[in-house]
């Protein structure tokens, strides 16, 4: 099998080729979902804040301690910096995710009345929280369509040809305007779940790639199956 030549695409062709590989996406992770745990809106923009430069797992690892003892915006927002510290101190650069912390939940109790916010421009105004934090809390915590563009759903747009664009807010609207908004969220945790499982940074796995067929850049791995399946994972990383 060869890469699929997109050199002459049409913008109609690009739509049908991206949804066919959501599609295939979405039947290939049925079970594909935030792998970050919460249990409101709150907790959600929190643990995705404290998912910066760490694994979901040890945020999760962490959540319920952390949630214990400041289990709201007013409780997080009087707590003991060294307490709270002394709780995210396996993610690594706690200092900093502990200022973070203490602005965020004070705004949200100055501003906000101790809520979170459900529009994108109000949570992007919050300490700390940019366009791909929001888009998490309003897909996951709110049901409101929304793209999150970390690092694995950037690369898989560009490696499938959906867009050559770098900057986070341009590879969004790119990619948004290939799929109706409803299916935004979903799209995002297909891509996310394929590139922590198959389509890795270094040596994707294109041997064992299910949307092979249509993807520019099949080849950039191993295209033997039993070398390509050695490199997929059950779940994301660690």
């Amino acid at each position: 099998m060869r890469p699929i030549d997109t050199s002459g695409e049409t913008s109609t062709q690009l739509v049908r080729r991206a949804r066919k590989i959501d599609r295939v996406l979405a039947e290939t992770y049925p079970d594909a979902k935030a792998e970050l745990d919460f249990d409101d809106p709150f907790q959600c923009l929190v643990v995705t804040v404290l998912s910066a430069q760490t694994t979901d797992k040890r945020v999760n690892a962490v959540r319920p301690k952390l949630f214990a003892a400041y289990p709201d915006p007013a409780a997080m927002a009087a707590a003991d910096r060294a307490h709270l510290e002394q709780i995210i101190g396996p993610l690594g650069f706690f200092r900093a995710k502990t200022e973070s912390l203490l602005k965020l939940s004070a705004a949200l109790v100055e501003t906000y009345d101790g809520q979170v916010p459900g529009r994108l421009d109000d949570l992007v105004t919050l300490p700390g929280v940019g366009r791909k934090t929001a888009n998490v809390v309003l897909g996951n915590a709110f049901d409101l369509p929304g793209i999150t563009v970390d690092t694995h759903f950037g690369r898989l747009a560009r490696r499938l040809g959906w867009t050559t664009e770098t900057d986070p807010v341009k590879v969004e609207h790119a990619v948004g305007a290939l799929f109706p908004k409803r299916d935004w969220t979903m799209l995002s945790h297909h891509l996310i779940w394929h590139g922590r499982r198959r389509c890795h940074a270094k040596k994707p796995a294109c041997g064992a790639c299910p949307v092979a067929r249509w993807c520019p850049s099949y080849g950039a791995g191993p295209i033997e199956p039993a070398l390509a399946e050695a490199l997929v994972r059950d779940e994301g990383p660690n």
